[in-house]
């Protein structure tokens, strides 16, 4: 019998979970081969876009087909920007194991636990500051979630909104950050070397010139072709490039735009995979800047729905 599972079962069942051990084990399992995940199915609308995104691990026992949706005008209007599900499906013979109804919670948390993952691996050793740029769902939760990885407390934070960033310091003042609001980009860059982006925007927002020497840069928000939030220069320069899929980042996100631009070539791309496992050298230097560009990948979806699936009672 097909289980159909709220979002609120599933924020019960893992809301407390250390997700980061399974998401790394995706992206392991993706850079080694042992993932199927066909490319992107997109819709792009004049006030939206609609991603799906399917594959399975190989010996596994379901695939998982996903669709998300992301509306940033819904904000306006009081309704939420994202929205979504996924189908868990027995690979043995098709049959519809469960219905994730999960509103887009599942998407936003398994980018929310990649942004970890990465700085994980690639920011420095002492995280002096951590600089948000954006202030929606994922910008919370990439804050969130970085909490379990580092030790730093100290928080700046850009919106364009101002209205936004004032509902950003309120929804986020009984956390464990002490959050400052800046002026603009440049001064979150200058004066922080951890920097996750979570916008939509189509023009870059980060420069190079404004970056110190040994910042991790996580772009987050570049997840289709036209969108763009870390300046190319920066790929450019950087000593350490990471993609979580080569092959998506070649047709989407800050590694597109950098190659389009003639600044970055494939081979300079490290997946983020081979970093966690040490097939590829990831950060060696505390001077180093190094770049993630996290465009979504099915393996994330795949992991956190067997996490989903595992921490549920059976039969429920």
């Amino acid at each position: 019998m097909t289980r159909i599972i709220t979002r609120a079962e599933m924020e019960h069942a893992i809301g407390g979970t250390d997700l980061v051990p399974a998401i790394e084990e995706g992206f392991v399992a993706y850079a080694q081969g042992q993932a199927v995940v066909p490319p992107v199915g997109e819709l792009l609308l004049p006030n939206g876009e609609v991603h799906i995104k399917y594959g399975y691990l190989v010996d596994d026992d379901h695939y998982v087909i996903k669709v998300a949706s992301g509306f940033p005008g819904n904000v306006d209007q009081g309704l939420a920007p994202n929205n979504g599900l996924m189908l868990v499906c027995s690979q043995a013979d098709g049959e519809i194991a469960a219905v994730l109804l999960d509103e887009g919670w599942l998407t936003d948390v398994r980018t929310a636990v990649a942004g970890a993952v990465v700085a994980k691996h690639l920011a420095p050793n002492e995280v002096t500051r951590i600089g948000i740029v954006g202030t929606g769902v994922q910008a919370r939760l990439q804050l969130h979630h970085l909490a379990s990885v580092t030790g730093c407390r100290e928080v700046a934070v850009w919106g364009r909104t101002p209205e936004r960033v004032d509902r950003f310091l309120t929804e986020m003042a009984d956390g464990p950050f002490t959050i400052t609001a800046e002026p603009d980009v440049a001064a979150v860059a200058r004066s922080c070397n951890l920097i996750v982006t979570t916008t939509a925007s189509t023009e870059p927002l980060v420069a190079l010139g404004d970056v110190e020497p040994g910042t991790h840069v996580t772009a987050v928000g570049s997840d289709t072709p036209t969108k763009h939030e870390v300046e190319t220069a920066m790929l450019r320069d950087a000593e350490v490039v990471v993609a979580d899929s080569l092959e998506q980042c070649l047709l989407r996100g800050e590694i597109h735009q950098a190659i389009a631009a003639g600044h970055l070539e494939p081979s300079g791309v490290q997946e983020l995979g081979h970093v966690i496992s040490g097939v590829s050298q990831g950060r060696t230097d505390d001077s180093q800047i190094t770049v993630a560009d996290l465009t979504g990948v099915a393996v994330q979806d795949i992991k956190i729905a067997a996490a989903v699936l595992a921490a549920l009672p059976q039969g429920g």
